[in-house]
This record gives C-alpha cells, structure tokens and sequence, in this order.
C-alpha cells in the first residue's frame, strides 16, 4: 500500500506538535522518519493509528483519503503501530496481549480460542526470532522482551502498513540485527514500513529514504546513500552536533560505592545477581555492559534501595546499604536515573513542578513544619527548567505529555540540582535523539568531574566505550570482568558480553 500524509497540522495546548507535515511511504518500502524527541514524530503517528485526529489536513492510503475516529479504523485500514511506550496489560500473559481485540473464537458461546492463538503467536515468535515465553505474564518479563511482545502483535495482525516507533530502544545490538531483517522480510513481502528512531546509524542501514522532522515541520527528506551521520543530525537539530564524546582523563579519588559479593534475586524469586564484586570511586565513571537480562536492573534495584539484598554488601562511603530504604539512599546524595523513566522516575499525571521535587519535597526550601513552600517550589522547577534545557509550555504541564527526551530531562535535573556523591545512571539515554543524548552525556561528565563517582549501566555499546574511564561486563549475574578504557574495544566487551572470558 502507498501511504500519504498530507499537510497534517495537530495542536496541543501551548504546543504546535505537527505543522502542516507531508511525508509519503511506498509499498515494499523503508521509510525513516528521524528527529529529536519533541519533533512530532509520534503525534504524527498518533494520528496515523487512529490514537488521534488532526486539526487539518489528509490521510490517503492508495490514493483513497482516510478518516480514522479510533484505532479500530486505522488496524482495519491495514495499519500495524508498535509504540515507543508499551501499550500492554500487565497482568495478561504473551498470548492474550498479542492477540488482544483479534481474539479467535470457538464454539456456540464464542469463547476465545487459546489454543489458536497461542499457536500462531509460537508459529511468529520463531519465524522472526523473538524468543518470547507464550505463556509468561507481561508484568514477570524484563523490558526488552515486552519490546518484543509489542513486535509480536502488529505481525499478529498482519497490518499493510507497520509503523515501528523506537522498536531498537530496548534491544541488544543482535537482536537490533534481527529487528533489521524482519523488517526487510516485511518490505520485501510488500509491507509498507515506517521506522521512527533518533538512531543516525539505524536509520543509514535500514532506511530506503529518510524524513527528517525538526519542531514539527519537516527539515527534508533525503536517500541514504546520499547523505551522512553528520548531515542528519544537523537537520534534526538545526545546528552541528558532537557525535562523539568528549572528556579528559579522569582524576579518581577515594571509593564512593563498594559492592561485595552481592546476591539479588529477581521478581521470579531466581537469583538474578551472584557474587557482584566491584568498587566505584570519586572522579571516574565505571560503565557497566552487558546483554539485557543478565543481572543489570536487579543490581541497579539493590544499590537504590528498590530491591532487598539476599547476601553480601553495599556500602556508600562509610553507610551499609544492606536494609536501605530509597529516601535514605537519596539522602547519602545518590543520584538515581532509573531504567524506566515512567515507571521509576516520573508520575506522568504530576506536573514538571511536582516531578521535580520527588526526592526533596521533605526538606528545605520546599517544605517547613510539614506545609509546601509553593513559592519556593515554582523558584526552582523554574530555575532547573531553565538551567537542563527542557522544553515544557510550563512547569504546570503534566510531565506525561512531555516527550520523552525532556521527560528525561526532568529526572536529571532534579538528580542533579542537589548534592551528589554518587550517581547511578542505567541506560540513561534510552530512547533518546541525538540532541538529547549530547546533553545528558554532556552533563553526566560534569557530575564527574566535579567529583562524584558515576555507574553507568547500558545495553548501548558505542555509549559503555565513550563514557567508560573503566568498563565492567555482566554476564548471567556475574561481574566477569573490568577493563580499563584503553583495553575496552568493542571486541574484548562482545566477547565478555557473550560469556567468553
């Protein structure tokens, strides 16, 4: 199916998120729609999937013009939207998500078919490689396999036309490779695709043409092997960006975070982390690698306060964190940017303001005898707004409908507006532009080099090789080895990555 969109404007409240955009999308094609976050790359397709209407302008599908009122319509036009933020049911499992408003039915009553269902979720799981669990609740299952479950239903629904919003954001480099061959498979099969990142080297590789959006209109459109990194992402951001990192040596100082044959156990009462051994000092930042599901987040959870240590310990400075609550880990002045931001940093329905006083709403200036000093509260949300660059109509704006590149943004701002020994970063540019990952690696070497110690936990390799003073691999809960930055090329962390000492 050929795909249009015509002269589509959408305004939010103090916002003009989509203004008059035209872009197009042949059958059996890769469109690559790039930008920041807060471009309009997903209101746009918001409006595309039925999620919402625009002020003006056309959607036409084969030169037919398409009016959607709710997602029903657009997935009976063809059209398949996996989203950046996981539209699941947490205590449904694999097969009832996927096959969720396409039910197959049996019998009289027109009960629903499980067995069918899970039949051709099972039969799409290996054809594409997914490796997904049929039968595990989508709640038990780490944040890379839901990616994967949300792959699984637009496949299950055979859609004409399949908008892939940031699908590589929470998967390893591999399976980013076999995302790559699904979707050429898909576009070779005649499927019309949509590939949303902010991703420069993903969309080169997978992209037959590229749409760049900047502020909600669109900057150009140009064809892979006619442009560069360079070139893309100064469209995306209207200037020149660094695309590499940029940092002196580190100056390391005394230990900050010692960790000591750590064992934690995961929400399935498996032990998740065995024996972590590792020690993180002032002025350095330790990179932490690894394929996602090998200890990371439980390891995270534990230093934080989130998640009880079964055995060993953890100690910041001279405190035991072993019984640590998360208000008393915040109060040593450990920073914490979590792996999901909407699940652990942020309550989308609380304003900017509200978000940015989570962890120091009890203390001074912002509260006094047990009353909010409202005033004092507006003066510094004001000033973080100000100082981190984010791009809010107000700090009264509810931080859900921020995208997600300044939704980030808060977290670190209000992580880094107060005193910090000890900042705990895990895959803190997740989803994020290019622009925006400049920013918060930009700000994550101040932190150091005003003298906290920094962990830094990513699935990104090119992120762990840039920021890493010293890089340290996990592999089935264990810390198997450390590498200081002149010893970590990609191929020593693959190989420790891959379990191969």
């Amino acid at each position: 199916m050929r795909l249009e969109l015509r002269d589509i404007t959408k305004q939010f409240p103090g916002v003009l998120a989509n203004d008059r955009i035209s872009i197009s999308a042949d059958r059996g094609k890769v469109l690559g729609l790039l930008g920041e976050n807060g471009a309009g790359k997903t209101t746009l397709m918001n409006i595309l999937s039925g999620l919402y209407r625009p002020d003006s302008g056309e959607i036409l599908i084969d030169g037919e013009t398409q009016v959607f009122r709710d997602p029903a319509e657009a997935i009976s036009a063809g059209i398949g939207m996996v989203h950046q933020h996981f539209m699941l049911v947490p205590v449904f499992d694999v097969v009832e998500s996927v096959a969720l408003g396409s039910e197959p039915v049996s019998g009289l009553a027109a009960t629903f078919d499980r067995a069918t269902a899970r039949a051709r979720v099972v039969e799409l799981s290996n054809q594409y490689g997914l490796h997904v669990d049929p039968d595990s609740k989508i709640e038990d299952l780490p944040v890379g396999v839901r990616q994967r479950v949300e792959i699984l239903k637009a496949l299950y629904r055979r859609s004409d036309i399949l908008v892939l919003d940031e699908p590589s954001a929470v998967l390893t480099p591999g399976e980013t490779e076999e995302l790559f061959g699904i979707i050429r498979g898909l576009a070779a099969g005649g499927t019309t695709v949509i590939f949303i990142t902010h991703k420069l080297n993903e969309v080169l590789e997978v992209a037959d043409t590229i749409t760049v959006l900047r502020r909600g209109r669109v900057a150009g459109t140009v064809l892979p092997h006619e442009t560069s990194r360079e070139e893309l992402a100064n469209l995306m951001v209207g200037r020149e960006v660094e695309l590499t990192v940029t940092r002196g040596p580190a100056n390391p100082g005394e230990t900050v975070l010692e960790l000591k044959d750590v064992f934690v156990r995961n929400d399935r009462d498996e032990m998740a982390v065995r024996g972590a051994s590792l020690e993180v000092r002032a002025g350095e930042i330790v990179a932490v690698a690894g394929v996602q599901g090998n200890g990371q987040t439980e390891l995270v959870e534990a230093i934080t306060g989130l998640r009880h240590i079964d055995s060993g310990h953890i100690k910041v400075g001279d405190t035991l964190l072993d019984e640590a609550k998360p208000r008393k880990v915040a109060d040593l002045g450990v920073a914490h940017i979590p792996e999901d931001r909407m699940r652990d940093g942020l309550i989308k329905g609380m304003t900017v303001a509200e978000n940015y006083i989570l962890d120091s709403y009890h203390r001074e200036p912002y509260s006094s005898t047990g009353r909010f000093d409202r005033v004092a509260i507006a003066r510094e949300a004001a000033k973080g707004v100000k100082e981190f660059d984010i791009r809010t109509p107000s700090i009264e704006t509810t931080v859900g409908s921020l995208s997600g590149g300044n939704q980030q943004k808060v977290i670190v701002a209000r992580e880094f507006s107060r005193p910090v020994k000890l900042v705990v970063a895990s895959q803190p540019t997740r989803g994020l532009d290019v622009g925006s990952i400049e920013y918060i690696h930009r700000r994550i070497i101040e932190q150091r080099d005003a003298g906290a110690a920094i962990l830094i936990v990513s699935t990104e390799l090119d992120e762990v090789l840039a920021l890493g003073d010293r890089v340290a691999v996990m592999f089935s809960g264990r810390i198997v080895g450390v590498l200081p930055s002149e010893q970590a090329t990609k191929e020593a962390v693959g190989m420790l990555m891959g379990g191969v000492h």
